[in-house]
């Protein structure tokens, strides 16, 4: 379930009440006059199923009211109602299968900005890969890979081409560009310092390393998990399950591939380096290959939903 609440100016209220109230899947609604201040007029209450917010949303949205106000999407963790329970009845299709494309997109936003926290756990996820793969530790390089941020920008990518939205593609792709860019550079600037120090020396990096050589050794596999970790975790973020996303996480060697051709430049080992950009680019086109897959598919098949509660209203309606 998920409610509702908009800020309206007073001449869009009747409007807005209207859609809602034309929707049998509205469980609740309340308005509040003269509640808003900015902008001046009213607050408007109401709860929709989840299967049914895409529709409801459009309509809202074809009003006006959030050029002017705003539309406020929240969900509700517990509820008790028997309206409620009778309207995700009528709503068709099943409450985790739904994608509700304003949370989705909003999310891919704020998860593929680049700012400085982004940058920092590049770096911090990166430096621990690194050290991971001198001291040749899969532990470490599982903790680096669930520290990294950058699935939210790979997810964007699939986002972007399917809601063909150019100005998030940009968005994200600079963000993955820079944010790798400057986790490179800060670690092997880090592994030449460790060098200098004698801490870490050629042979960590170009010796044998039995655990974690499969960093640097792309081949078919790391391309088939990294489509099944792609359309996981995008599968995870629109069913509203991010839960799911740490198995996405540790499956894939973005930010551990990205370790390596830090330490690996540091000591000019470029066939090294190579390897692991390569690998690099193979995880993030398979994931944002498989991303842009499922939401193809998970869009065919609620429409098909849509369609069919379409149907259902229009006899309602004759009825």
């Amino acid at each position: 379930m998920l409610h509702l609440r908009i800020y309206s100016p007073a001449d869009l209220t009747p409007a807005v009440t209207a859609v809602l109230e034309d929707e049998p899947v509205v469980s609740t609604l309340a308005v509040v006059r003269g509640a808003s201040v900015r902008p001046a007029g009213d607050l408007v209450f109401a709860d929709v199923p989840r299967e049914a917010a895409n529709e409801v949303i459009d309509r809202l949205r074809a009003t006006g009211v959030h050029t002017l106000g705003a539309i406020e999407v929240q969900p509700v963790a517990t509820w008790i109602s028997q309206p409620g329970f009778l309207a995700e009845q009528a709503a068709p299709g099943a409450e985790s299968d739904a994608i509700v494309w304003v949370d989705v997109i909003h999310r891919a936003y704020e998860e593929s900005r680049l700012s400085f926290a982004f940058a920092t756990f590049m770096v911090f996820a990166t430096l621990i890969a690194s050290i991971g793969i001198i001291l040749d530790s899969q532990i470490l390089i599982i903790g680096a890979m669930v520290l990294g941020p950058e699935f939210g920008a790979v997810a964007a990518l699939g986002i972007g081409l399917v809601r063909r939205r150019r100005d998030l593609l940009r968005h994200a792709v600079g963000t993955l560009a820079a944010g790798f860019a400057i986790a490179v550079l800060a670690t092997t600037v880090a592994v030449l310092v460790a060098s200098w120090l004698g801490w870490v020396t050629e042979a960590d990096i170009a010796g044998p390393r039995p655990d974690t050589a499969f960093i640097y050794q792309p081949d078919r596999w790391s391309f088939i998990v990294a489509l099944i970790a792609g359309a996981a975790g995008v599968l995870a973020m629109t069913s509203n399950r991010p839960g799911g996303l740490t198995g996405v996480f540790i499956s894939v060697t973005t930010i551990p591939a990205a370790a390596n051709v830090a330490a690996a430049a540091a000591f000019g080992l470029w066939a090294a380096a190579r390897e692991s950009l390569l690998q690099l680019g193979v995880n993030i086109t398979g994931m944002a290959l498989a991303g842009w897959m499922t939401l193809v598919l998970q869009s065919l098949v609620w429409r098909r939903y849509q369609d069919r509660r379409r149907r259902s209203d229009s006899s309602r309606r004759r009825s």
